[in-house]
């Protein structure tokens, strides 16, 4: 059974390129990505936590690097293109604008009358027109799997909005299938980390979701007595990942049995989602994240910071659309680009902090 995609078998670059006598096509991918300044951008932009509320809460750049890591480990075991894995990890959330979740609704609210704004697509604006690293040609030049894996980024993506050139009646590739469920199992770990460490979510609360009441009696009874409470929630958020990681790999092992996947051509024609835990798993995860909504995610400091967020990028929005001329040459008006277009992409490449300094600075307001 062969499952995992082959570099050998890529469908190519939109511009051709001499081989790599050291890499294969993913790993040339993969430095690529890495050596873009929309990735080093990551660093400055919000998860959950903005980058003022403390030194130790994830950030883009960490959570992506955490979704790449987890992603490779369940994929070895899987026997998948590990390399192609970590491509469509380190892509996948360079896209998002500042301030987190709410800076996305935000900016697809902005835009919903000028072609909607939604990070998938702005990701693949981003690696096939807006990084500018070579002189010959935009973008990044980036195998197709990877840009095809960047706009199927979604179990349950809509495929009457992929591009044809993506063949939006092929499913997903086992890799790029492994990093969006991976991707919302680390969510879920590191929100429950952070949120307990901050103070935003307490031990007695959460004692009340059966997954993470598992969890902790597991590392409870794995740890000496005397255990102080900050290693036990290390212990448990280890045990929940292992468990959901664990539960992934035996699903879709059965999956792929169970729909007879032996190749990649069956993989793309399997209009089943392949790769994702079980049903029990599934619900007990749903039970868990409909907690940290109401618990975390609307706690009334997350909600005052991205309240505040959310006028500053209405404000900068409304200000370069009267003034475009105040945006830098770079982000000129191009005449495949609506001026909201524009706008928006400049936005969305931002940082938390430089959207902060850049409102303060043309409409006044919170400064660093």
């Amino acid at each position: 059974m062969t499952l995992a995609f082959p570099d050998a078998a890529s469908r190519g670059r939109e511009h051709a390129h001499l081989p790599d006598p050291q890499r294969g096509e993913f790993a040339r991918d993969r430095d690529r990505i890495v050596h873009s300044r929309a990735f080093r951008r990551l660093q400055h932009k919000t998860q959950v936590f903005t980058w003022d509320e403390g030194d130790h809460f994830r950030n883009r750049l960490t959570h992506t690097i955490e979704v790449a890591q987890v992603a490779r480990s369940a994929g070895r075991r899987l026997g998948l293109n590990e390399d192609l894995i970590e491509c469509v990890a380190l892509v996948h959330d360079v896209g998002h604008p500042p301030f987190g979740h709410q800076g996305e609704v935000l900016l697809a609210e902005l835009m919903q009358a000028h072609g909607g704004f939604e990070h998938n697509r702005q990701t693949l604006r981003i690696v096939e027109e807006l990084e500018r690293r070579y002189p010959e040609f935009l973008g990044l030049n980036l195998s197709y799997e990877v840009r095809e894996s960047i706009v199927k980024h979604s179990a349950h993506h809509d495929r009457t909005r992929i591009p044809e050139r993506f063949h939006p009646e092929e499913s997903p590739l086992l890799e790029a299938q492994l990093v969006d469920e991976i991707d919302s199992i680390v969510y879920d770990c590191h929100d429950i980390d952070d949120g307990l460490r901050g103070g935003y979510i307490s031990l007695a609360g959460l004692r009340e979701v059966p997954l993470w009441a598992g969890a902790w009696a597991e590392a409870v009874e794995a740890s000496p007595r005397g255990t102080p409470e900050n290693l036990l929630v290390d212990r448990a958020v280890r045990r929940l990942l292992d468990s959901f990681v664990g539960n992934l790999v035996e699903t879709t092992r059965a999956a792929l049995a169970a729909h007879k996947v032996v190749d990649v051509a069956g993989v793309r024609a399997c209009p089943e989602q392949l790769v994702s835990v079980s049903t029990t798993m599934k619900d007990a995860k749903e039970r868990l994240e409909a907690w940290l909504f109401a618990n975390l995610y609307r706690h009334y400091l997350v909600n005052r910071t991205f309240q505040r967020a959310k006028r500053i990028l209405a404000d900068l929005f409304t200000f370069y659309v009267d003034h475009p001329d105040c945006m830098p040459p770079s982000h000129e008006v191009r005449r495949e680009r609506s001026l909201q277009r524009t706008v928006a992409d400049y936005i969305a490449g931002m940082t938390d902090r430089y959207a902060i300094d850049e409102h303060a600075r043309l409409v006044g307001g919170w400064r660093r």
